[in-house]
């Protein structure tokens, strides 16, 4: 029997969007309202799989991710990117004159606000889920109040666009991982990306030396983003993401720096989703 695919948010989210993407149209999704929830839906067994946003060409890294991945012991076995588009929706037949409040997620909110600023007579609410938003007008008949998030979102819940891709940066990419509790074995003539995570001495010169030997090893740098240790006052974790051409090339530098240093971790192995 194959378990659905656990997502942040409900049916018509930027998640749920991904997992028709990559996996299929009619792919099942348990919805969660949170990605604790959604990491607890894997552990718990009411999925095997899960996707979860990692970053954001805008807004940067979403940080608790990478610790929910890493303390939780998780594996990436792939991504995607997905072309993040806002629009702006309310029940049909009303225009944007009329629209007093606008809920979304935070992050919608912060994509879009030069947007508003035409707008002054609109309120902006803070959200759990973009399209939560969009069923709740729907299904409440909610007028005077509009949502952001996208189109399959509209049309999901019979909602009118009033304005498309209303994001102040049109290129605006979110970067979503494919994560399951074990390590998918994955043929390594197709492996080319890997995610790790690290911790290094606070001593001079530790973090560029651990870089010259990615360097070394033909290992191209594609991200790097550190964590503060709580339980360690200013003492950090860094997550990396590197690609290759060879798995050899890769063998080879994971051979050096699981000695060099501490807690060195793979948290996936998986096929570059921007080739």
């Amino acid at each position: 029997m194959i378990k659905p695919i656990a997502i942040q948010g409900i049916k018509g989210s930027f998640h749920h969007e991904v997992v028709q993407k990559y996996f299929n149209l009619d792919a099942e999704v348990v919805e969660c309202m949170s990605f604790d929830s959604v990491v607890d839906s894997l552990l718990q067994g009411h999925s095997d799989t899960i996707v979860m946003a990692l970053e954001n060409s805008i807004a940067g890294s979403i940080i608790p991710n990478y610790a929910l991945i890493d303390n939780h012991n998780l594996n990436i076995i792939g991504e995607y990117y997905l072309d993040i588009q806002h629009n702006l929706m309310a029940l049909k037949e009303q225009t944007i004159s009329e629209i007093l409040e606008v809920h979304s997620h935070p992050m919608a909110l912060l994509q879009c606000k030069v947007f508003f600023k035409d707008y002054p007579h609109i309120k902006l609410v803070e959200a759990k889920d973009t399209a939560d938003v969009a069923k709740q007008i729907a299904e409440q008949n909610l007028k005077g109040i509009a949502a952001i998030a996208s189109k399959g979102a509209a049309q999901l819940y019979n909602l009118e666009v009033l304005a498309e891709s209303i994001q102040t940066i049109k290129h605006n990419e979110t970067r979503f991982v494919v994560v399951k509790s074990e390590n998918a074995e994955i043929d390594e003539t197709r492996v080319n990306k890997v995610s790790l995570k690290f911790e290094l001495d606070h001593k001079r010169g530790s973090l560029a030396t651990i870089l010259n030997v990615m360097s070394d090893c033909k290992l191209n740098l594609t991200k790097i983003q550190s964590l503060p240790k709580i339980e360690t006052p200013w003492k950090y974790a860094f997550f990396v993401d590197a690609t290759f051409e060879d798995y050899k090339d890769f063998d080879i530098a994971h051979s050096i720096m699981k000695i060099m240093a501490e807690n060195f971790k793979v948290l996936g192995q998986y096929k570059n989703a921007r080739l």
